[in-house]
């Protein structure tokens, strides 16, 4: 496999550290709403990543937290007049229901803020105790200057970056760029701490949950969208490096963002669309299509045009697959051991290659068509007819889209037979009563 790492800006050769075995985190949700679309997207892709790992023989250890305390849960809360937890248990309520909705895996774990608060404080005190971090009046902040490469995972000049973060006079940053890791509060949800009563910076968070879930270890993949490569991946590393001097990750991986209709999705254009309601609207499979069309690190038009595409694709590949399944259920036939092992690992030949999707698309549209062509024979191979069905069955699995075999009874055989001889006797009001009693079985 090859990823495109943002460390390096690199497409490079993915060696885990241990054989056989990868680690991967990726940045879960700040749980004071519904998940967008674009929240969405992170999700399918790198469960597709594990995917398409684990179809090459690796066990993937997933983990992806939720961020169940902010700024943003606090005044949800507030305004509802109800506690933190409640508004958060509801919207990881909600973000499970999406990632189920569309046919994720398991994730190893799924840690959360509140619960790993011990190990953030003791986290904090090491960093303060090491002097990479200092505390005014029960604030703690990270000091920047003392991490020599700062900016080189984001691929910014410190010095650049300070001039867009000047000190105003009343803060108690010693430089800009020096953010928090604990924050002193009276409003919301507080912990104690040697600092006093507060609460975690959102940097510190995801780098203690990497610590706990994967024993201190460097992990393979970090991944998460685009827009996380700065500050917080870059304060992410920062953190780890001060504490444990070694990098937080070997391969930095990022999807791009998803637009509607040409322009940024964003609450002031009113343009937020939620992840339900499209799934909702197009189903898993054809959101989960969407999603994978274009290459991962580009970005995403979501318009009714994408969608038209995406539809006419998808069924491109399903039609024939389905007339597949109605003819070997209709002979008796059970082929489930053989595939076309040439199509199928050329569709992994592009997967691996940092997930180039539109090329693994171009590997079914092609299986499609041979299959469509073995159906027309006039003396169908019924073996190779099955060969192409399970090579295209085994890599939309690996997209996260399952195709179910079709078993069929004998009534159910006799009528989609009666259907077929109307058809070629031209006796379309009987065809059609026909018809409706096959779809409403699932057959047509």
């Amino acid at each position: 496999m090859k990823l495109y790492n943002t460390k390096t800006l690199k497409i490079e050769d993915f060696v885990p550290i241990h054989e056989k075995e990868v680690h991967m985190y990726v940045c879960g949700p700040t749980v004071y709403n519904y998940v967008h679309i674009g929240n969405a997207r992170p999700i399918v892709i790198f469960d597709t990543l594990r995917r398409v790992l684990e179809a090459e023989g690796y066990d993937v250890r997933y983990v992806s937290n939720y961020t169940d305390v902010d700024d943003k849960i606090i005044n949800k809360a507030l305004e509802e007049n109800v506690s933190e937890t409640e508004i958060a248990e509801r919207y990881i309520a909600a973000y499970n229901e999406v990632r189920e909705q569309l046919h994720t895996e398991p994730l190893y774990d799924a840690p959360q803020v509140t619960k790993t608060m011990n190990e953030i404080i003791a986290f904090i005190k090491e960093l303060e105790d090491k002097g990479y971090a200092y505390e005014v009046d029960g604030d703690v902040f990270f000091s920047v200057d003392k991490v020599a490469d700062y900016g080189h995972l984001s691929h910014q000049n410190p010095k650049d970056l300070e001039v867009g973060a000047r000190i105003a006079e009343n803060d108690k940053k010693r430089n800009g760029l020096d953010f928090a890791l604990w924050k002193k509060t009276d409003k919301g949800i507080q912990w104690d701490s040697p600092w006093g009563l507060g609460r975690p910076g959102w940097h510190t968070e995801c780098v203690v949950m990497i610590d706990k879930d994967f024993n201190g270890e460097t992990i393979d993949i970090h991944g998460g969208g685009k827009d996380l490569r700065f500050p917080h991946h870059e304060n992410e590393d920062a953190q780890n490096w001060a504490a444990k001097k070694k990098p937080l990750a070997n391969y930095w991986v990022h999807n791009g963002m998803v637009n509607v209709n040409g322009q940024k999705m964003s609450k002031s254009l009113g343009n937020v669309v939620w992840a339900k309601d499209v799934i909702e609207k197009l189903g898993p499979d054809l959101t989960r299509w969407l999603l994978l069309s274009v290459r991962y690190r580009d970005v995403l038009d979501y318009s009714d045009k994408s969608i038209a595409e995406a539809e006419k694709g998808l069924k491109k590949v399903l039609a024939p697959v389905h007339q597949a399944n109605v003819k070997l259920a209709l002979e008796g036939c059970d082929y489930d051991d053989v595939y076309d092992d040439e199509s199928y690992h050329a569709f992994l030949d592009a997967m691996n290659d940092d997930l180039n999707t539109p090329n693994a698309y171009a590997v079914l549209y092609k299986t499609a068509g041979a299959l469509n062509q073995a159906l027309r024979s006039g003396n169908p191979d019924l073996p190779k007819i099955a060969e192409y069905r399970n090579s295209i069955g085994k890599m939309m699995a690996v997209l996260g889209i399952e195709i179910e075999k079709l078993s069929m009874t004998e009534e159910e055989k006799d009528l989609y037979r009666a259907w077929l001889d109307a058809r070629k006797e031209k006796d379309f009001e009987k065809a059609d009563k026909l018809r409706t009693q096959l779809e409403e079985k699932g057959i047509l």
